[in-house]
């Protein structure tokens, strides 16, 4: 595994998304856990201040 799947292990480890316990993070593959830290910070690379952050308009 790479270091920084097993960042990402240890940290869901510590704090499992809800659903999820601690055990279920340890028996993920890797690319099974890549994908959910992919899905579920998919939103946070653009940030708050990202214009149209805010939501879509049709005018």
């Amino acid at each position: 595994m790479s270091k920084r799947s097993d960042e990402i292990r240890n940290k869901y480890i510590q704090n499992p998304p809800e659903g999820m316990t601690a055990d279920d993070i340890r028996h993920m593959s890797e690319d099974d856990l890549l994908d959910m830290d992919y899905f579920l910070n998919e939103d946070d690379e653009f940030g708050e201040d990202f214009p149209g952050a805010e939501g879509f308009y049709i005018f």
